[in-house]
């Protein structure tokens, strides 16, 4: 008996030991790859200092690039604000808590200073933005001296790189300028197959040779296909992404390494962002002990469709909300309930809206629950009250009975009826369109849907703002954040539209103009287009984007995040990207 004790003892110290070089091994490459990008960047300030040749100066900006990306999947989970600072996005950010603007830094804001050409009179700016960036490497090496590592949250976040990659890697959002998002996605599988060696004696056999192999042939495909526009994205995903993360996830399982426990958009267990049920939808609920039930929904949508909750119970929601056309209207802008004046926006459609972390087009609300108060109460469009609602209801014994089956531990109140609004508009999330079933292998593209996504993905830009796969403004992969745009768009007389958007809330310059970024399921179905319903077609859109925005029809907005470069589509491609876009449809209820 002791002598098994003893052995088992032994096994025990001998695993316990194996997990701790393993982390160990992990925290030491990390550590090494930072003081690698430390000394890279260290290299550009002295080429820059030195007046060295252009070229010399963007290559090894690019060599700090890799660098970084080398690190990305252990930074971004394990130090997401200080890796904010290295790489997030060069525009400015508005700190609502403190009513101030941050200006952006970081590598994206050095990539715009020396790409496409570098202006030397710029030099003292870009030398001060170098020097930010190294403070931000030593933040960076400061943090990570105490990190613990488990294996859950090391899994977990190489998955997340994946997710990364195919989101904001390939599709050039954080190397929007330089384009160089195909070899960078290379490092970042290089990356991935260092850190899942350490575990080949964890992992079964056979999988961590399906892993291996799709990471080998990632890498050749990458190195090989390296034109930022003609990069088949379409094929990548299905044939390298999608199977690579879910290998990581079967690699996880059979080493019965547990999955992260926590509540998040993303689920912790998704194997792929095309999963049919990869996102959580009461992750995006702001009241974790209200959940959706099926007898919220269907109460929800009796509410809808019900005028009791207007003023003069004239005006339902599903007045302005019509189901046959995406829960929209098809008008410019709908008639007030005073049935003369307009309101002063377009109807957005309602569905797969329930994936975002703010609404309507000034995103002044962060749950369903207040945006459907919000109408209700809205003078112009149902002059409404919850209170006197309640009243109303309570007199109907339909709505006694519904209400029990639906909240049995309350009676009718104020927050039963937003809450069963908002569990049916959620509902109305499905994700079963044509792309979603292509992505999953259930369905083939044609030619055009194909080149489409590939350029709504890749030239087009539309996936930088319109993120795959939700093709809303939720950031991923941990969409956590809507974002808004200031596009530059026209009025019916062709000026900039007067509408200030966010502006109106914030009072902060950066947001004058802006707009959050919609879902675009179902575009085929939404016209007229924008918050001001301005364009009556897809072809339009795009002629708008493909111009550049605002900047490109000659009106003045210096704060227009929408790149001003013309896109140079073709018309070809024009149709090409609305083939796809049509994609985007859900055809089953």
């Amino acid at each position: 008996m002791k002598k098994y004790f003893f052995l088992v003892l032994l096994c025990s110290f001998f695993s316990c030991e194996k997990k701790e070089n393993t982390h160990e091994l992990i925290s030491s490459n990390f550590t090494n790859g930072v003081s690698e990008l430390i000394h890279e960047v260290d290299q550009l300030k002295l080429l820059v200092a030195s007046d060295a040749k252009l070229s010399t100066i963007q290559n090894q900006f690019l060599k700090a690039r890799n660098s970084y990306k080398k690190l990305e999947w252990m930074s971004e989970y394990y130090y997401p604000t200080v890796s904010k600072s290295i790489n997030g996005p060069a525009i400015p950010e508005f700190e609502e808590n403190d009513g101030i603007t941050v200006p952006p830094e970081g590598l994206q804001v050095v990539e715009e200073f020396l790409f496409p050409k570098y202006d030397v009179a710029t030099k003292s700016d870009l030398e001060m933005e170098i020097g930010v960036l190294r403070s931000n490497l030593n933040r960076l090496q400061k943090v990570s001296e105490k990190t613990t590592l488990a294996d859950t949250y090391i899994f977990d976040a190489l998955r997340l790189s994946v997710f990364r990659m195919i989101t904001l890697g390939i599709t050039g959002f954080d190397s929007p300028v330089a384009l160089h998002s195909i070899p960078e996605a290379k490092v970042v599988l290089e990356s991935i197959a260092q850190t899942v060696a350490l575990y080949k004696n964890k992992i079964d056999k056979e999988s961590f040779q399906a892993l291996t192999t799709t990471l080998s042939q990632g890498k050749k495909y990458l190195g090989t296909h390296t034109n930022f526009n003609a990069f088949d994205r379409a094929y990548f995903i299905k044939n390298i992404a999608n199977p690579l993360s879910k290998q990581l996830y079967q690699c996880q399982k059979n080493a019965l390494i547990s999955f992260a426990k926590e509540t998040r958009g993303l689920k912790t267990t998704a194997q792929t962002l095309f999963d049919k049920e990869a996102f959580d939808i009461e992750a995006f609920n702001g009241f974790p002990d209200y959940k959706t039930t099926p007898e919220k929904i269907a109460l929800g949508k009796k509410l809808f469709n019900d005028p009791i909750l207007s003023g003069n119970n004239t005006r339902s929601c599903a007045s302005c909300h019509h189901s046959d056309i995406a829960f929209t209207d098809g008008l410019e802008q709908t008639i007030s309930l005073d049935g003369k004046t307009k309101v002063k926006r377009n109807t957005p459609t309602l569905m797969n809206i329930a994936f975002q972390r703010a609404f309507f087009y000034d995103s002044k609300v962060s749950y369903l629950e207040d945006q459907a108060v919000a109408v209700i109460t809205n003078e112009i469009e149902m002059h409404g009250s919850l209170e006197k609602s309640v009243k109303a209801l309570q007199k109907d014994k339909k709505y006694v009975a519904e209400f029990k089956k639906a909240f049995p531990k309350n009676e009718i109140n104020e927050f039963g009826i937003k809450n069963a609004l908002a569990s049916y508009v959620r509902s109305l999330s499905k994700y079963n369109s044509k792309f979603d079933e292509y992505m999953r292998d259930e369905v083939q593209f044609s030619s055009d849907e194909k080149a489409g996504f590939n350029l709504f993905a890749g030239k087009a830009k539309c996936a930088t703002c319109h993120f795959i796969p939700l093709t809303n403004g939720t950031v991923p992969p941990n969409f956590m954040k809507t974002e808004s745009e200031i596009l530059g768009v026209p009025n019916r007389h062709n000026y900039l539209d007067a509408d200030l958007g966010k502006y109106e809330l914030t009072q902060a310059e950066i947001h004058r103009n802006s707009f959050k970024t919609p879902t675009i399921r179902n575009i085929e179905l939404t016209a007229p287009y924008m918050h001001n319903g301005v364009f009556k077609t897809l072809e339009e859109v795009i002629d708008f984007y493909n111009k550049g925005g605002g900047i490109g029809l000659g009106f003045k907005v210096p704060n227009q995040t929408l790149p001003e470069d013309p896109l140079l589509l073709s018309e070809k491609e024009k149709k090409q990207l609305i083939a796809f876009m049509k994609t985007l449809t859900d055809t089953k209820s």
